[in-house]
């Protein structure tokens, strides 16, 4: 394991692909190797507005991971293990709701989990390779998103004359298939916004590590329920996504900029998730 007190550091964390910091200045690639072995890629560390960031591309940089093979332990880990301590995890979803086209911005308050194979706690028991093996913890997830970061999201997107869906549920499927429309259909009859295939364990697992997290879901399609057709496709998702990928980017940056500066200000539940609970297990 690396030793992170002499890697580089960063406050902030971006789980997303490589369009979001490719073009930047002096980017440094740092490997860091975890207790739950390697995260899908390096980080790649920059700055924005004079904040300090870690890109870390979900999919690995060819984007070959499927979304039920990504160590999301190690990736949060990973993240923290450089001093991140607020997560903003783009991502591409279908709409539930005709209202919910591609192109729509959606920050959403709440998630369902429908994913079934992902490890989701790092409280699962299993000992670590140092010995050290998890207490029983359990943490709340009422309200699975950062109140701050969702508000820094918004007003960014905001400001770039993109008008965000402000709440909503995100669906999350195990993947790597795309939902038929008996599925689809039933997502929506529950009352759910958009569906996608990453935003669980992502969440939980910041909230474990008493990280901020915020999601933010960009419409590439319309669930195969809410429309006729043939469907969604692969391609229809890239082409829609390549096509915001710039004006998502804006909104990102101009969000790690509006983030609360320093820990003093965290004072959101995700700072005290643990509620002082010996975890059982150093922390990064």
């Amino acid at each position: 394991m690396v030793n992170t007190a002499n890697a580089a550091r960063a406050e902030i964390g971006v789980i997303g692909g490589s369009g979001f910091y490719s073009f930047l200045d002096d980017v440094t690639e740092t490997q860091v190797d975890t207790p739950y072995g390697a995260p899908s890629d390096s980080l790649f560390l920059g700055e924005i507005a004079g904040r300090r960031v870690a890109f870390l591309p979900r999919h690995g940089r060819g984007h070959h991971l499927p979304p039920h093979r990504i160590n999301y332990r190690a990736n949060l880990w990973a993240l923290r293990s450089v001093g991140v301590a607020q997560v903003l995890g783009p991502c591409a979803v279908g709409g539930l709701r005709s209202e919910y086209g591609p192109g729509t911005l959606l920050v959403p308050d709440q998630f369902v989990d429908r994913t079934r194979t992902r490890a989701q706690t790092y409280f699962d028991g299993a000992p670590l390779p140092d010995g050290s093996v998890p207490n029983v913890v359990h943490v709340s997830l009422a309200d699975p998103y950062c109140p701050a970061g969702r508000a820094a999201a918004l007003e960014a997107a905001r400001g770039r004359d993109w008008e965000p869906v402000d709440g909503g549920t995100l669906a999350v499927i195990e993947g790597p298939r795309f939902s038929t429309r008996a599925e689809s259909r039933w997502y929506a009859a529950q009352g759910w916004s958009v569906v996608g295939m990453t935003g669980h364990p992502e969440a939980a697992l910041a909230r474990e590590l008493e990280l901020c997290y915020t999601s933010l879901a960009l419409v590439t399609d319309l669930d195969a329920g809410a429309e006729t057709g043939e469907g969604v496709s692969h391609d229809d998702v890239l082409r829609v996504f390549a096509a915001n990928v710039d004006r998502l980017r804006g909104v990102l940056f101009d969000a790690v900029a509006g983030l609360p500066t320093n820990d003093d200000r965290r004072d959101c539940l995700c700072a005290g998730a643990l509620g002082g609970v010996d975890p059982g297990i150093r922390l990064p």
